[in-house]
């Protein structure tokens, strides 16, 4: 069972602003001409990239009314997406103060610090006012929180009567220990996988509606093995990728993911739910 400490010993390296600036330089750019777009391969830590980010994002409706919050925001990837491309005012919250701390240089970077705020605090203990939040999402964040229940009622709290909470996690679909490390854990003690079952469970009894549901398996696949093709074509991945947050047991990890998904245990699965 997953603890705070253990999360943010996961992901803590140290020097992550460091070796995002180096890559920046490698990859042709400076912090002064480098976009969205260009940091989104190191920033958005989850399965799919961009293209997840926006197919996912795209049925939350968003536009520039919405006060948006990002649950378990990391470095602010999908926080700027949303900012940049919809318009939206973004709150992040994140346990990992390193990922927030960088979180906030990217977004002075891309001139969005304005449309972005990042905060570092537990999401299952979150002092936001009540009913700020026109929508919420979260993305491969539930794998390192064990009470689901309390995080969707801290969500249901924050959030306004009608609003709409969208959840792409990596979740439970068959039998099976699995194979570790992971991105999200080193050891199992680090991983609190659950089904959709479970998460449908605890959205309703904080007083959502689930109004829809993606298994995106095949998505998942496909996404690897385009990755793996792109890889061995230019030999190796991009100065600017998530081998820098993932760090060097980054081949196990992708390895350990693929064949969990390959062999039925987990699978991103996409939630989207309306506050009742």
């Amino acid at each position: 069972m997953s603890d705070e400490n253990l999360v943010v010993g996961h992901y803590t390296s140290g020097h992550l602003l460091t070796a995002i600036e180096a890559a920046v330089i490698a990859a042709g750019k400076t912090t002064a001409n480098i976009t969205v777009d260009d940091l989104g391969p190191v920033d958005e830590f989850h399965i799919g990239g961009r293209a997840a980010s926006q197919s996912f994002l795209d049925q939350l409706s968003l536009n520039p009314e919405d006060h948006v919050l990002d649950v378990g925001c990391g470095l602010g990837g999908a926080s700027r997406f949303v900012a940049n491309h919809y318009g939206s005012r973004v709150t992040g919250i994140d346990l990992t103060d390193e990922f927030i701390q960088t979180g906030k240089a990217l977004c002075s970077w891309v001139g969005l610090d304005k449309l972005v705020t990042l905060d570092c605090g537990s999401a299952t203990a979150m002092t936001y006012d009540q009913a700020v939040f026109d929508k919420a999402y979260m993305m491969h964040v539930g794998m390192n929180i064990a009470d689901k229940h309390l995080l969707a009622s801290n969500v249901s709290r924050v959030l306004r009567p009608g609003g709409l909470f969208g959840i792409y996690d990596v979740m439970q679909t068959g039998n099976g220990a699995l194979s570790f490390p992971v991105p999200w854990a080193t050891t199992a003690l680090g991983s609190v996988v659950e089904s959709p079952t479970y998460y449908r469970a605890a959205l309703e009894q904080a007083g959502f509606e689930i109004i829809a549901e993606r298994n995106r398996r095949d998505f998942a696949l496909e996404f690897f093995e385009n990755m793996a093709a792109s890889n061995a074509a230019t030999g190796g991945p991009p100065p600017l990728g998530l081998h820098i947050v993932m760090g060097e047991d980054r081949p196990a990890k992708v390895k350990n993911m693929i064949d969990n998904i390959a062999e039925g245990r987990v699978a991103p699965v996409e939630i989207i739910a309306r506050k009742q």
